[in-house]
């Protein structure tokens, strides 16, 4: 007898699945399933100040970022080539700020970014250090490049040379016609003799004023520390005397080589009471400050005609100088040479023949009126063995008749 055990044995029913498989629509088999849900959020991560720091430190990296990508191209910008193709001037005029020279220079082209041009010259505390003046940029000039430019001060200089034998009036026209100086000229014109002759450095802007100050105080100094070297035995009252046979001096010759000569000879003269019958005098006693026109000879009758300055009718020195004299003509007059002369003459190569008695020079008078003639002679048959000269005097001929 066999024992049946429930469910076990052959007739009894089978067990369901754990999964029955439900058959879905083809609809239900493409909808998608629900996934698995995010595990709760603790409550310190719903925390209103941990939210609110999280997005502090978000937002302080993304401004570092930006920040870092924002100095390193502005730092290549500052330094890097610059937009001008070629060499321009620039000028800051004084008390200009930072931000006005910034848009100036972006306005010329010469920067690329005003803006980056003011944080960069603040960045390397500059900002109070740039100065006035006219500059020198050169082509492709970076904005550093600018920066140090101006903080160094090193502006253009422009030159005003005044040279000597100039009267005031001469060299006050320069002065007043220079186009980099600023201003009025001063009321009055200084005295005969009273400008230095030299060159005057100044950055654009500088008044006329300022320079003719300046070139009075030179002057001052100049002769007051010749005159007070100068040897013991001159026949000069004053300091006015002194400068007006310097201006003499200066007037007869450009050589530095002769100079102390021709002082003596002039010294000579007023020791001996001889009138100094210098050429110069009579032109400054006729036409003043404004000087001979180049055209204008000198006559016979300029030589007799009475003026203040003319020393072949006055004796002893005329009541001024006739120019601004130089430097070595200062000096000649304060140290002349040791001579017996009492003429000269020109010699026909830009110099003087000098003589100590009246026999000797009018030998060489004659020997001057000579090289003249034979200048003369030389310019006529010159002309006559040029052909285009002699078409020319041919043609006029033939018009006169």
């Amino acid at each position: 007898m066999s024992i049946n055990t429930p469910g076990t044995g052959e007739g009894a029913p089978r067990a369901a699945p754990a999964n029955p498989i439900v058959p879905k629509t083809a609809q239900e088999a493409l909808r998608p399933e629900i996934g698995t849900p995010p595990p709760k959020r603790s409550r310190a991560s719903r925390n209103q100040i941990i939210v609110f720091m999280n997005f502090l430190m978000s937002s302080a990296m993304l401004m570092i970022l930006v920040g870092g990508a924002a100095l390193y191209l502005g730092r290549q910008e500052f330094n890097g080539t610059g937009p001008s193709s070629v060499p321009n001037t620039f000028l800051v005029k004084p008390s200009t700020g930072v931000a006005d020279i910034a848009d100036q220079l972006e306005r010329r082209g010469l920067i690329s970014d005003a803006r980056i041009f003011r944080i960069g010259v603040r960045a390397y505390g500059n900002d109070g250090a740039l100065k006035a003046g006219e500059y020198e940029i050169q082509a492709g000039a970076s904005m550093r490049d600018i920066m140090e430019l101006l903080k160094s001060g090193k502006s253009v200089l422009y030159s005003l040379t005044i040279p000597e034998g100039l009267t005031v009036e001469q060299a006050w026209n320069r002065i007043s016609e220079h186009e980099a100086l600023s201003g009025d000229m001063p009321a009055e014109m200084p005295a005969e003799g009273m400008l230095a002759a030299d060159t005057q450095r100044f950055t654009r802007g500088a008044s006329r004023q300022q320079i003719v100050a300046k070139m009075l105080a030179d002057q001052k100094e100049l002769v007051e520390s010749i005159w007070a070297r100068r040897t013991s035995d001159l026949p000069l009252a004053d300091v006015n005397e002194f400068v007006t046979l310097a201006s003499i001096v200066e007037k007869e010759t450009a050589r530095s080589d002769e100079r102390s000569r021709v002082a003596a000879v002039f010294i000579n003269r007023l020791n001996k009471g001889m009138r100094l019958q210098s050429d110069p005098t009579i032109i400054y006693g006729l036409f003043g400050g404004k000087g001979k026109p180049a055209d204008r000879p000198i006559y016979r009758s300029d030589i007799d005609k009475p003026t203040p300055y003319n020393t072949y009718t006055i004796k002893g020195l005329p009541p001024t100088p006739i120019a601004n004299p130089g430097r070595a003509s200062l000096e000649a007059v304060a140290n002349p040479s040791k001579t017996k002369d009492l003429y000269f003459v020109a010699d026909g190569t830009g110099g003087h023949v000098f003589a100590a008695t009246l026999d000797e020079h009018n030998e060489n008078v004659a020997r001057w009126r000579a090289f003249q003639r034979k200048v003369v002679e030389d310019e006529k048959a010159a002309d006559q063995n040029d052909p285009a000269k002699s078409d020319a005097g041919t043609t006029n001929g033939a018009k006169k008749k």
